[in-house]
């Protein structure tokens, strides 16, 4: 391991010059035709949602029943994405328009207003009853640290403005829940002639997720490290809910540019608090992630932030449910 006053100035220097390019590749991503087909099929409840998550839920708790269509194409960053006309005509013909809230979806306005004047589509918010963290929050969780983990110690993110919360409630199976139980009652509302099977899809999704929070619970509680070193700061809720301290290289948005002050900071943080993972996520960049790795001397594993899944995962049948389960074994492995 290089010294503290030669390799690690020289590293948060040349890291800062390649943001640039880095962000450049993840913003030139394609977005590729929509996931799960027409909104409209064989009279089922025709459900549109902003993004993976909402999407999976509303497949599980749904059933044969509905038809769902999601609009953010597997292997696209989500912060990235923004709708076509052609997912307008998508969701101006569906029952259903399922959206996270909490400033996930940034276009979430202006695409209601450009729905269709005829269009019957209910437009439902899915982070609602879920106690939200405010960037402001993020920055005091390590008053007094050098690390600043908030979003306003990050340039390059007035794009994507989150209306100062942090919007990733999904990566939490506590949060994860409460959007399910809100799929639930929307899909009642709209379809209540088919309430009993989506109460009883709901409750087999239900009992999966307790036993997964349960697991976090039980396993988290007895790890013997509780720093988690990220690429994005994107595991606010499951550090709050399970007792970690996540300490971010970049912030809410995974394209947002960190100081060379930064940098150096994160790094000695690593090696004074005997970090040995630093956790990179898939749709976006690694580069920055791994290079830090590299600096301190320490591995690097997958924390996925579950946006999306790339087009591999979702060929391999890969769920969010089991994107859960290897995210737990990688922090267990960083923790021990």
């Amino acid at each position: 391991m290089r010294s503290k006053t030669t390799g690690i100035r020289y590293l948060a220097i040349s890291m800062v010059a390649t943001i640039a390019l880095l962000t450049a590749a993840c913003g030139n991503q394609s977005n590729n035709t929509n996931t799960g087909g027409n909104a409209e099929q064989d009279g089922k409840l025709s459900v549109v949602t902003s993004f993976y998550p909402l999407y999976f839920l509303a497949k599980e708790i749904g059933g044969e029943h509905v038809s769902v269509v999601n609009l953010v194409a597997a292997g696209v960053e989500p912060h990235d994405w923004t709708p076509k006309s052609r997912d307008l005509s998508t969701a101006s013909n569906a029952n259903l328009f399922l959206y996270h809230g909490a400033g996930l979806e940034g276009w979430v306005e202006d695409f209601q207003k450009g729905l269709s004047k005829d269009s019957g589509v209910a437009v439902k918010e899915m982070s609602e009853g879920i106690a939200l963290i405010h960037a402001e929050e993020a920055e005091q969780e390590h008053e007094g640290e050098e690390v600043h983990e908030g979003e306003e110690e990050h340039e390059g993110e007035e794009g994507h403005d989150h209306e100062g919360m942090d919007p990733h409630t999904w990566v939490s199976p506590k949060s994860a829940l409460v959007l399910a139980e809100n799929i639930k009652n929307s899909l009642v509302e709209a379809d209540e002639s088919h309430k009993a099977d989506y109460e009883q899809n709901f409750a087999a999704l239900q009992d999966k997720l307790v036993a997964i929070d349960e697991e976090y619970t039980s396993e988290l509680a007895g790890a013997s490290k509780k720093d988690i070193v990220v690429s994005h700061q994107a595991f606010g809720y499951l550090a709050r809910d399970y007792g970690l301290n996540q300490v971010a290289i970049m912030g809410l948005s995974p394209e947002a540019e960190p100081r060379a002050q930064d940098l150096l900071e994160i790094t000695k943080f690593v090696e004074e608090n005997d970090v040995s993972v630093i956790f990179f996520e898939e749709l976006v960049s690694d580069s920055l992630a791994k290079t830090l790795a590299d600096e301190a001397d320490v591995e690097t594993l997958v924390l996925n932030p579950m946006e999306g899944l790339t087009s591999d995962q979702e060929k391999a049948g890969e769920s969010y449910l089991s994107l859960m389960e290897r995210n737990l074994q990688n922090l267990m492995q960083a923790l021990q």
